[in-house]
């Protein structure tokens, strides 16, 4: 299953991405991965036996540029120019006119932002197409991104907004873990049991999220009962501004996004 692809880039997101092809039926052998680092090809070796891993980009159909931001551009060149006819990038902040115009005419891109939940299995990603993007290369980019999670479409206008709320979002998750945990402690918790506590609320919570019908407000609501324990602990986070904080949080994100892109 799948046409042979190859990836710019080895480094986490890249490898969950090849493996998530992989479970899902694509050939192995049809996968080829780009990494300069000696120490990290043998790792995705082991990581991914027979997958392809190499030092240095060969002639492909298509591909997925895994680098750091810094080198996208390049990456996108260096694609095209070995006959890639589609080219996916997951580099933060970079503009799909931007890597568009790197990849040249000949070539359509497709800009995402997947997040590292994708290391589970269970990213978001968010595409959107260049101008000489058609349906179909998003078709292709929704693949390939599906193996590892869930793809919403969107305006490349909202990309800086996406990159914000779910890439950077598990950051903020797992600060409000640590907080939970320290928090437990400080109560006389024993930190091991206020770890697996945490663990394991923000496992089921998140499951309940995702299965419910319902949105975060009823959830929420459901919990708080009057006068009750988690209604007090509630309006604790909402006097000391919990929603301003988070609020500060995606708008700095989005600023930095922004600025990356330029």
């Amino acid at each position: 299953m799948g046409e042979g692809i190859q990836f710019i880039g080895g480094g986490n997101m890249g490898a969950a991405i090849v493996a998530g092809l992989v479970r899902a039926g694509w050939e192995p052998g049809s996968i080829t991965v780009v990494e300069t680092s000696h120490d990290r090809r043998t790792a995705l070796a082991a990581l991914v036996p027979g997958v392809t891993v190499v030092d240095a980009p060969r002639a492909c159909t298509s591909g997925v540029v895994a680098v750091k931001p810094g080198g996208a551009l390049d990456a996108c060149r260096a694609l095209a120019g070995l006959g890639a006819t589609r080219v996916l990038s997951i580099a933060a902040g970079i503009g799909a006119g931007a890597l568009q115009d790197a990849a040249g005419p000949s070539c359509a891109v497709v800009r995402a932002m997947p997040n590292t939940p994708a290391l589970v299995g269970e990213a978001v990603s968010a595409i959107t197409g260049s101008v000489r993007c058609a349906p179909e290369d998003l078709d292709w980019a929704e693949a390939v991104l599906g193996a590892v999670g869930t793809v919403v479409r969107v305006p490349e206008q909202l990309m800086d907004a996406v990159t914000a709320v779910s890439g950077s979002g598990p950051a903020y998750v797992f600060l409000l873990a640590e907080a939970l945990v320290a928090a437990g402690t400080e109560q006389g918790l024993d930190p091991r049991d206020a770890d697996e506590l945490v663990r394991q609320l923000l496992v089921g919570a998140a499951r309940l999220l995702r299965d419910s019908p319902d949105g975060p407000e009823v959830l929420r609501a459901r919990v708080t009962s009057p006068n009750g324990v988690t209604e007090r602990a509630i309006a604790a986070l909402e006097a000391a501004g919990f929603r301003d904080a988070v609020r500060s949080a995606v708008a700095a994100a989005v600023r930095r996004s922004e600025e990356l892109g330029k």
